[in-house]
């Protein structure tokens, strides 16, 4: 690899790692807020929380590994033509075509990243993601018993526990059922225990008093008891895994796409289809953003507006190819068998990569040629 190829590559990859790890923290970030609200307030552990914050770490990525090889194209070449790096290559012989092979090396190791984020990391994250959230829900001890703050398991109902002894003993009980309009049960107890059956979960509360207001009569009934058994097994009833979801599935798997995957999946054959190889589309994206970049920006001389009209020009760029992918998604979906649809997007943005560069060397090709005057 010539010393100019190790130069540029390297700048495309230290900006690369820069914007990657910028982006991945903003979703990361905003994911992190959606599931510490539904963890850590139904009384999850911190651990659990970082592991549902990981195992959500591939898609993330896969979100923000396109974008960064896309900025960090366009930055690189910005600063290579304002610093007049770019200028004095140009000045040695390189053409713009040559220039532009570290940056295809480039959007060829991002595209290895990608592929292994879309056909090994992501699938494995998202099964192992929906195994856990079945546990979690299934787990009715980490979501009730909470010690000093009200919680809502389930619409209409509302359980406080004051605190829970080392032997498991619930003390201080308060449960308010509001799901009947007619009749609203408030329960205290003094003492209570979570005993499971085979049946369901039983509350069975001590010492307690249970106040009955008939919303129609507006009549407060109380009745004190010794022990009351009250049934929660409702408050966690969760549908167990019938089957994996597409998400989860291998891309062999998805390419086979049987009779019996549709049947699991509750995918068409279709579907299926334009998963897998949307997979790979994605993955040869992420060199049609590296050269997209690039190129939009070799268009044009210097100008003292700077190059914002190239950078508004290749988001352009991109915005049309996404919109074409998904119209090509969608005519994969319909008929499978039309399955090269899948990369026409990317043959399109290589195409457009092409032309940018070529154009970039012959640079008054589109300009209009003054007319020379004979005089006699």
């Amino acid at each position: 690899m010539a010393r100019f190829d190790r130069y540029m590559l390297s700048q495309l990859m230290v900006l690369f790692g820069f914007f990657s790890l910028v982006l991945v923290m903003v979703y990361w970030i905003n994911r992190a807020v959606v599931l510490f609200d539904q963890l850590i307030a139904n009384g999850q552990s911190a651990s659990v929380f970082l592991e549902f914050t990981a195992l959500s770490l591939p898609a993330v990525i896969k979100l923000a590994l396109p974008l960064s090889a896309f900025a960090a194209s366009i930055y690189v070449t910005n600063r290579m033509t304002s610093e007049s790096e770019m200028v004095a290559v140009q000045a040695t012989g390189y053409s713009s075509f040559r220039i532009a092979r570290p940056v295809l090396y480039f959007g060829l190791i991002v595209m290895v990243l990608m592929s292994a984020l879309t056909h090994f990391l992501m699938p494995l994250s998202t099964a192992r993601l929906d195994e856990r959230r079945v546990e979690i829900s299934q787990n009715m001890t980490a979501r009730l018993l909470t010690e000093g703050k009200f919680i809502d398991p389930i619409d209409g109902v509302t359980f406080y526990i004051r605190e829970i002894s080392t032997e498991g003993e619930l003390r201080d009980i308060f449960l308010s059922d509001n799901r009947n309009a007619d009749s609203q049960v408030t329960y205290t107890a003094d003492t209570a225990y979570l005993v499971k059956t085979d049946d369901a979960a039983q509350l069975v509360m001590i010492n307690g008093l249970a106040q009955t207001l008939n919303t129609r009569t507006n009549r407060l009934f109380t009745t004190t008891f010794k022990d009351f058994a009250y049934n929660i097994g409702g408050f966690f009833q969760v549908t167990a895994r019938e089957g994996r979801r597409a998400a989860e599935l291998s891309t062999t798997e998805l390419l086979r796409a049987d009779a019996a995957l549709q049947a699991e999946t509750g995918e068409s054959y279709g579907q299926l289809i334009a998963r897998a190889h949307d997979r790979f589309a994605q993955s040869f994206m992420s060199v049609v953003a590296a050269l997209l970049g690039f190129a939009t920006l070799m268009v044009g001389g210097f100008s003292r507006f700077g190059v914002w009209r190239q950078i508004v020009a290749a988001i352009f760029l991109i915005i049309v190819i996404k919109a074409t992918e998904t119209l090509c998604l969608n005519i994969t979906r319909e008929n499978p068998s039309f399955w090269i649809a899948a990369y026409f997007p990317t043959a399109l943005g290589l195409a457009m990569a092409w032309g940018l560069l070529f154009w970039s060397t012959r640079p008054y090709l589109f300009k209009r040629q003054p007319k020379l005057e004979v005089t006699a």
